[in-house]
């Protein structure tokens, strides 16, 4: 091969990974944009930033008040020593799909894994490439204030083993693909049931109450049923009322939602494309109406 032939194919060979390299970086910014919207759409932002005016996105330190005790979320910024910067792919996943740590140890079902474990792979992915792409925060993760029979890390092992089975969303082929849609944002990304759906007096989700009101919330104050009851839920809501309060918080009355709700529809429901709004209500409003059993 001539000299010439070979300045050619080396000058092709580097044209082609020049491209390549120009793909794999579009590609990267397009998981960390993916993952903005599906970070916004899990509400990360809310539950992992401490409740204060100069607190940093995502650095933890926020109280979760539950019948068992007060929560502190923790650090979910790429700081090494305080974060997640060292995590692996496949260690970011199994937090989210099987509510395990990576050293072993089982989460406390306050970080909602029950409703994340639905959450596609290729998702959780994109929300670990989006967090790995904020700065790094160094802040400690404060500790759990429970009582003494829940702060070894076995009684979370057993809750799961009681009450939690892994597994992905598998969409209803009997539904269309809105209420499919809507179904996975609502059952899984969104985890609305978390705060919206009672809870047994271990803290299990009691899944035929699914959304009908909780007399104890995240801050154990009483929380309202969606289901499309007439009487005790959102019967009475016109599709535009429910699209128009996830998207600003408007309820039909012309109050709007309070703190509680309101950040959710600040950082989380209004953030979405109007599209998985729309999706949500569908779902909303194809849920069996369910009176209300708050006590």
């Amino acid at each position: 091969m001539s000299r010439a032939a070979v300045f050619r194919q080396l000058c092709s060979l580097a044209t082609a990974g020049g491209l390549m390299l120009v793909a794999l970086s579009a590609s990267a910014q397009s998981a960390v944009e993916r993952g903005r919207y599906l970070t916004a759409a899990s509400g990360c932002t809310g539950c992992h930033t401490e409740d204060r005016e100069d607190a940093v996105p995502f650095a933890g330190g926020r109280a979760i008040k539950s019948a068992f005790g007060t929560f502190y979320s923790p650090n979910i910024t790429p700081d090494r020593e305080t974060g997640i910067g060292n995590w692996s792919d496949a260690q970011f996943i199994a937090a989210l799909h099987d509510g395990i740590r990576p050293d072993g140890a089982s989460y406390f079902p306050a970080f909602p894994f029950p409703s994340y474990t639905g959450m596609t792979t290729d998702d959780a992915l994109d929300i670990k490439a989006y967090l790995f792409s904020l700065p790094a925060v160094r802040q400690a993760n404060r500790a759990h204030e429970l009582p003494w029979y829940l702060r070894s890390r076995l009684a979370a092992r057993a809750w799961k083993l009681l009450y939690f089975r892994a597994g992905r969303f598998a969409p209803d082929p009997s539904r269309d693909d809105s209420w499919n849609r809507g179904a996975y944002l609502v059952r899984h990304l969104g985890h609305c049931g978390q705060c919206h759906t009672p809870r047994s007096r271990f803290g299990a989700l009691i899944a035929d109450r699914e959304l009908a009101g909780s007399p104890s919330g995240v801050k154990e104050d009483s929380v309202p049923n969606i289901t499309p009851h007439e009487a005790d839920g959102i019967g009475t809501w016109s599709a535009p009322d429910l699209e128009l309060f996830l998207e600003i918080g408007m309820l039909p009355d012309g109050d709007f939602a309070g703190a509680g709700m309101g950040q959710v529809i600040d950082e989380n429901t209004s953030q979405l494309t109007g599209e998985d709004r729309s999706a949500i209500t569908n779902y909303l409003r194809a849920l069996p109406a369910l009176p209300d059993k708050r006590s």
